[in-house]
Protein backbone atom coordinates (compact mmCIF):
# COMPACT_ATOMS: atom_id res chain seq x y z
CA UNK A 1 0.00 0.00 0.00
CA UNK A 2 1.31 3.47 -0.90
CA UNK A 3 0.42 6.99 0.19
CA UNK A 4 1.54 10.59 -0.30
CA UNK A 5 1.52 13.26 2.42
CA UNK A 6 1.76 17.04 2.10
CA UNK A 7 0.63 19.96 4.22
CA UNK A 8 -0.01 23.70 4.56
CA UNK A 9 -0.83 24.72 1.01
CA UNK A 10 -2.49 27.97 2.17
CA UNK A 11 -4.44 28.38 -1.05
CA UNK A 12 -5.30 32.04 -1.64
CA UNK A 13 -6.14 34.36 -4.50
CA UNK A 14 -3.50 37.03 -3.96
CA UNK A 15 0.28 37.22 -3.71
CA UNK A 16 1.81 37.91 -0.25
CA UNK A 17 3.91 41.09 0.01
CA UNK A 18 7.10 39.11 0.57
CA UNK A 19 6.79 37.22 -2.74
CA UNK A 20 8.41 38.34 -5.99
CA UNK A 21 6.50 35.92 -8.21
CA UNK A 22 2.85 35.19 -8.92
CA UNK A 23 2.11 33.15 -5.78
CA UNK A 24 -1.16 31.71 -7.08
CA UNK A 25 0.38 30.36 -10.27
CA UNK A 26 3.40 29.00 -8.40
CA UNK A 27 1.12 27.20 -5.96
CA UNK A 28 -0.94 25.75 -8.80
CA UNK A 29 2.24 24.35 -10.35
CA UNK A 30 3.29 22.78 -7.04
CA UNK A 31 -0.08 21.17 -6.45
CA UNK A 32 -0.16 19.90 -10.03
CA UNK A 33 3.26 18.27 -9.47
CA UNK A 34 2.03 16.72 -6.23
CA UNK A 35 -1.00 15.20 -7.95
CA UNK A 36 1.18 14.02 -10.85
CA UNK A 37 3.58 12.31 -8.41
CA UNK A 38 0.66 10.62 -6.65
CA UNK A 39 -0.71 9.34 -9.96
CA UNK A 40 2.68 8.21 -11.27
CA UNK A 41 3.46 6.37 -8.02
CA UNK A 42 -0.05 4.88 -8.05
CA UNK A 43 -0.60 5.72 -4.40
CA UNK A 44 -3.69 4.33 -2.73
CA UNK A 45 -4.50 7.56 -0.89
CA UNK A 46 -3.29 11.15 -0.47
CA UNK A 47 -3.10 12.92 2.90
CA UNK A 48 -3.20 16.66 3.60
CA UNK A 49 -2.11 17.86 7.05
CA UNK A 50 -4.27 20.99 7.25
CA UNK A 51 -4.37 24.65 6.24
CA UNK A 52 -5.61 23.66 2.83
CA UNK A 53 -6.81 27.26 2.46
CA UNK A 54 -5.35 30.48 3.80
CA UNK A 55 -8.75 31.60 5.05
CA UNK A 56 -12.08 29.82 5.51
CA UNK A 57 -14.11 32.19 3.33
CA UNK A 58 -11.94 32.23 0.24
CA UNK A 59 -13.75 33.22 -2.97
CA UNK A 60 -15.51 30.39 -4.87
CA UNK A 61 -13.63 31.43 -8.02
CA UNK A 62 -10.22 30.72 -6.44
CA UNK A 63 -11.44 27.52 -4.79
CA UNK A 64 -12.80 26.34 -8.12
CA UNK A 65 -9.46 26.85 -9.86
CA UNK A 66 -7.65 24.64 -7.32
CA UNK A 67 -10.51 22.14 -7.11
CA UNK A 68 -9.88 21.29 -10.76
CA UNK A 69 -6.29 20.34 -9.86
CA UNK A 70 -7.31 18.12 -6.94
CA UNK A 71 -9.92 16.47 -9.15
CA UNK A 72 -7.11 15.08 -11.32
CA UNK A 73 -5.99 12.75 -8.51
CA UNK A 74 -6.61 9.07 -9.21
CA UNK A 75 -6.79 8.27 -5.49
CA UNK A 76 -8.90 9.68 -2.63
CA UNK A 77 -7.64 12.71 -0.70
CA UNK A 78 -8.04 12.80 3.10
CA UNK A 79 -7.43 15.96 5.10
CA UNK A 80 -7.72 17.53 8.53
CA UNK A 81 -8.64 21.15 9.13
CA UNK A 82 -5.95 23.63 10.15
CA UNK A 83 -6.35 26.92 11.97
CA UNK A 84 -6.66 28.83 8.67
CA UNK A 85 -9.39 26.50 7.40
CA UNK A 86 -11.95 27.39 10.08
CA UNK A 87 -13.50 30.53 11.57
CA UNK A 88 -11.89 31.66 14.83
CA UNK A 89 -9.75 28.50 14.87
CA UNK A 90 -12.87 26.54 15.79
CA UNK A 91 -13.19 23.16 14.00
CA UNK A 92 -16.93 23.19 14.74
CA UNK A 93 -17.34 25.91 12.08
CA UNK A 94 -16.12 23.59 9.31
CA UNK A 95 -19.54 23.27 7.68
CA UNK A 96 -19.48 27.03 6.91
CA UNK A 97 -16.04 26.98 5.29
CA UNK A 98 -14.61 26.26 1.86
CA UNK A 99 -12.91 23.13 3.17
CA UNK A 100 -16.28 21.98 4.42
CA UNK A 101 -17.73 22.69 0.98
CA UNK A 102 -15.21 20.57 -0.95
CA UNK A 103 -15.67 17.87 1.69
CA UNK A 104 -19.42 17.84 1.04
CA UNK A 105 -18.74 17.54 -2.70
CA UNK A 106 -16.45 14.55 -2.09
CA UNK A 107 -13.37 16.23 -3.53
CA UNK A 108 -11.58 15.76 -0.21
CA UNK A 109 -12.67 13.78 2.82
CA UNK A 110 -12.13 15.60 6.11
CA UNK A 111 -11.17 13.27 8.96
CA UNK A 112 -12.85 14.21 12.22
CA UNK A 113 -11.65 13.41 15.76
CA UNK A 114 -12.63 9.94 16.98
CA UNK A 115 -13.93 9.03 13.52
CA UNK A 116 -11.03 7.10 11.97
CA UNK A 117 -11.18 5.69 8.46
CA UNK A 118 -10.10 2.16 7.59
CA UNK A 119 -8.22 1.41 4.36
CA UNK A 120 -7.77 -2.25 3.37
CA UNK A 121 -5.68 -3.77 0.59
CA UNK A 122 -4.09 -7.20 0.10
CA UNK A 123 -4.85 -8.20 3.67
CA UNK A 124 -3.31 -5.02 5.15
CA UNK A 125 -5.53 -2.83 7.35
CA UNK A 126 -4.47 0.81 7.77
CA UNK A 127 -6.35 3.19 10.04
CA UNK A 128 -6.36 6.92 9.21
CA UNK A 129 -7.19 9.31 12.06
CA UNK A 130 -6.78 13.01 12.64
CA UNK A 131 -6.86 15.86 15.12
CA UNK A 132 -7.66 19.30 13.68
CA UNK A 133 -6.32 22.52 15.11
CA UNK A 134 -8.25 23.67 18.20
CA UNK A 135 -7.74 26.16 21.03
CA UNK A 136 -6.34 23.67 23.55
CA UNK A 137 -3.94 21.92 21.19
CA UNK A 138 -0.42 21.74 22.66
CA UNK A 139 -1.79 23.07 25.96
CA UNK A 140 -3.47 19.98 27.36
CA UNK A 141 -2.53 16.34 27.96
CA UNK A 142 -0.82 15.26 24.69
CA UNK A 143 -2.47 11.85 24.92
CA UNK A 144 -5.75 13.53 23.96
CA UNK A 145 -4.32 14.70 20.63
CA UNK A 146 -1.30 12.56 19.73
CA UNK A 147 -2.35 9.06 20.91
CA UNK A 148 -5.08 7.58 18.66
CA UNK A 149 -7.06 4.51 19.61
CA UNK A 150 -6.91 1.47 17.35
CA UNK A 151 -10.66 1.39 16.78
CA UNK A 152 -10.50 -0.82 13.67
CA UNK A 153 -7.93 -3.32 14.96
CA UNK A 154 -5.69 -2.18 12.13
CA UNK A 155 -2.15 -3.33 11.37
CA UNK A 156 -0.83 0.24 10.98
CA UNK A 157 -2.09 3.49 12.52
CA UNK A 158 -1.52 6.76 10.67
CA UNK A 159 -2.48 9.84 12.66
CA UNK A 160 -2.44 13.47 11.47
CA UNK A 161 -2.32 16.47 13.83
CA UNK A 162 -2.24 20.14 12.82
CA UNK A 163 -0.09 21.23 15.74
CA UNK A 164 3.04 23.08 16.78
CA UNK A 165 5.17 19.97 17.20
CA UNK A 166 8.86 20.95 17.31
CA UNK A 167 12.29 19.62 18.21
CA UNK A 168 13.26 22.34 20.71
CA UNK A 169 11.35 24.64 23.02
CA UNK A 170 9.78 27.84 21.68
CA UNK A 171 9.51 31.13 23.62
CA UNK A 172 6.99 31.43 26.43
CA UNK A 173 3.54 32.29 25.12
CA UNK A 174 3.67 30.03 22.08
CA UNK A 175 1.93 26.71 22.84
CA UNK A 176 3.95 23.79 21.50
CA UNK A 177 4.79 20.15 22.07
CA UNK A 178 8.25 18.60 21.93
CA UNK A 179 8.83 15.55 19.77
CA UNK A 180 10.78 13.86 22.56
CA UNK A 181 7.71 14.03 24.80
CA UNK A 182 5.45 11.97 22.53
CA UNK A 183 7.54 9.05 21.33
CA UNK A 184 5.10 6.90 23.30
CA UNK A 185 2.35 7.70 20.81
CA UNK A 186 0.12 4.80 19.83
CA UNK A 187 0.44 5.83 16.17
CA UNK A 188 2.90 4.02 13.95
CA UNK A 189 3.15 7.12 11.75
CA UNK A 190 2.42 10.57 13.17
CA UNK A 191 2.14 13.29 10.52
CA UNK A 192 2.04 16.97 11.50
CA UNK A 193 1.92 20.40 9.87
CA UNK A 194 1.34 23.97 11.13
CA UNK A 195 5.06 24.48 11.87
CA UNK A 196 6.08 25.62 8.39
CA UNK A 197 9.80 24.93 8.73
CA UNK A 198 9.21 21.23 9.29
CA UNK A 199 11.70 18.75 10.68
CA UNK A 200 11.64 15.92 8.17
CA UNK A 201 11.25 12.27 9.07
CA UNK A 202 12.13 11.12 12.58
CA UNK A 203 12.18 7.44 13.55
CA UNK A 204 12.59 5.62 16.85
CA UNK A 205 12.00 1.90 17.41
CA UNK A 206 9.63 1.59 14.49
CA UNK A 207 7.61 4.76 15.24
CA UNK A 208 7.74 7.62 12.74
CA UNK A 209 7.07 11.30 13.46
CA UNK A 210 7.15 13.53 10.38
CA UNK A 211 6.66 17.07 9.14
CA UNK A 212 8.02 17.77 5.62
CA UNK A 213 7.30 21.49 5.99
CA UNK A 214 4.72 23.70 4.32
CA UNK A 215 4.15 23.58 0.58
CA UNK A 216 3.52 27.34 0.66
CA UNK A 217 6.20 29.84 1.63
CA UNK A 218 4.20 32.74 3.03
CA UNK A 219 5.93 33.96 6.19
CA UNK A 220 8.86 36.35 6.63
CA UNK A 221 11.31 34.02 8.33
CA UNK A 222 14.84 33.97 6.91
CA UNK A 223 14.84 30.17 6.89
CA UNK A 224 12.33 30.24 4.03
CA UNK A 225 15.14 31.37 1.69
CA UNK A 226 16.85 27.98 1.93
CA UNK A 227 13.83 25.76 2.59
CA UNK A 228 12.61 23.63 -0.30
CA UNK A 229 8.93 22.56 -0.37
CA UNK A 230 8.62 18.78 -0.30
CA UNK A 231 6.25 15.87 0.21
CA UNK A 232 6.50 12.45 1.86
CA UNK A 233 5.92 9.17 0.04
CA UNK A 234 5.13 6.10 2.11
CA UNK A 235 5.05 2.39 1.33
CA UNK A 236 3.37 0.00 3.76
CA UNK A 237 2.94 -3.72 4.29
CA UNK A 238 2.56 -5.92 7.36
CA UNK A 239 5.57 -5.28 9.58
CA UNK A 240 7.07 -2.87 7.05
CA UNK A 241 7.07 0.93 6.79
CA UNK A 242 9.22 2.94 4.38
CA UNK A 243 9.01 6.73 4.22
CA UNK A 244 11.01 9.08 2.03
CA UNK A 245 10.93 12.78 1.24
CA UNK A 246 10.85 14.24 -2.25
CA UNK A 247 11.57 17.87 -3.12
CA UNK A 248 9.17 19.47 -5.59
CA UNK A 249 10.97 20.18 -8.85
CA UNK A 250 8.77 23.10 -9.86
CA UNK A 251 9.41 25.00 -6.61
CA UNK A 252 11.80 27.86 -7.38
CA UNK A 253 14.76 28.69 -5.16
CA UNK A 254 13.94 30.92 -2.23
CA UNK A 255 15.98 33.87 -3.45
CA UNK A 256 14.03 33.82 -6.73
CA UNK A 257 10.58 34.14 -5.16
CA UNK A 258 11.09 35.74 -1.73
CA UNK A 259 11.84 39.44 -1.24
CA UNK A 260 14.87 39.72 1.05
CA UNK A 261 13.82 43.15 2.33
CA UNK A 262 10.65 41.63 3.80
CA UNK A 263 12.60 38.68 5.20
CA UNK A 264 15.07 40.98 6.92
CA UNK A 265 12.19 43.03 8.31
CA UNK A 266 10.63 39.82 9.60
CA UNK A 267 13.85 38.81 11.37
CA UNK A 268 14.05 42.25 13.00
CA UNK A 269 10.45 41.99 14.18
CA UNK A 270 11.11 38.53 15.61
CA UNK A 271 14.10 39.80 17.55
CA UNK A 272 12.09 42.70 18.97
CA UNK A 273 9.24 40.38 19.94
CA UNK A 274 11.63 37.97 21.64
CA UNK A 275 13.26 40.85 23.53
CA UNK A 276 9.84 42.07 24.64
CA UNK A 277 8.90 38.63 25.93
CA UNK A 278 12.18 38.39 27.82
CA UNK A 279 11.59 41.82 29.42
CA UNK A 280 8.11 40.82 30.53
CA UNK A 281 9.47 37.62 32.05
CA UNK A 282 12.20 39.50 33.92
CA UNK A 283 9.93 42.25 35.27
CA UNK A 284 6.79 40.35 36.18
CA UNK A 285 5.50 37.14 37.64
CA UNK A 286 3.98 35.96 34.34
CA UNK A 287 5.38 32.60 33.24
CA UNK A 288 3.24 32.21 30.16
CA UNK A 289 1.62 34.81 27.90
CA UNK A 290 -1.33 33.37 26.02
CA UNK A 291 -2.34 36.03 23.53
CA UNK A 292 -5.34 34.05 22.30
CA UNK A 293 -6.80 34.02 25.81
CA UNK A 294 -6.25 37.78 26.14
CA UNK A 295 -8.01 38.44 22.84
CA UNK A 296 -10.93 36.21 23.78
CA UNK A 297 -11.33 37.93 27.15
CA UNK A 298 -11.15 41.45 25.73
CA UNK A 299 -13.57 40.55 22.95
CA UNK A 300 -16.08 39.17 25.45
CA UNK A 301 -15.89 42.23 27.71
CA UNK A 302 -16.07 44.75 24.86
CA UNK A 303 -18.69 42.98 22.73
CA UNK A 304 -16.28 42.90 19.82
CA UNK A 305 -17.72 41.54 16.58
CA UNK A 306 -16.76 37.96 15.76
CA UNK A 307 -15.11 38.99 12.48
CA UNK A 308 -12.74 41.33 14.32
CA UNK A 309 -11.88 38.72 16.94
CA UNK A 310 -11.30 36.03 14.32
CA UNK A 311 -8.98 38.29 12.33
CA UNK A 312 -6.97 39.09 15.50
CA UNK A 313 -6.64 35.38 16.28
CA UNK A 314 -5.61 34.66 12.70
CA UNK A 315 -2.84 37.26 12.82
CA UNK A 316 -1.51 35.93 16.14
CA UNK A 317 -1.34 32.45 14.63
CA UNK A 318 0.59 33.70 11.59
CA UNK A 319 3.26 35.02 13.98
CA UNK A 320 3.31 31.73 15.92
CA UNK A 321 3.75 29.69 12.74
CA UNK A 322 6.87 31.62 11.75
CA UNK A 323 8.90 30.85 14.90
CA UNK A 324 11.84 28.46 14.52
CA UNK A 325 12.30 26.11 17.44
CA UNK A 326 16.05 25.56 17.06
CA UNK A 327 16.76 29.19 17.91
CA UNK A 328 15.61 28.74 21.48
CA UNK A 329 16.65 26.34 24.21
Amino acid sequence: MKFLYFTDTHIRGTTPKNRLDDFVESLKNKIKEIIDIANEEEVDFILHGGDVFDRPDLSPNVVGQFAKLFKEANSPIYAISGNHDTFGHNPNTLSRTMLGLIDSFGLMTVIHPHQPILIEKDGLKVQLSGQPYHYDLDQRDPKLDYYPLNEHKADILIHMVHSMLVEKSLPDGIPHTLIDHIWGTTADILLTGHYHGGFGIKEREGTYICNPGAIARVNNHSSEIIRKPQIILGELSKGYIQLKQRVLKVAAKGEQVLDRSFLEKGVHQEQKLHQFIQQVKEQSDFQNIKMTDIIQELAAMSNVENEVKEEALRRITVVEESWKGEEYE
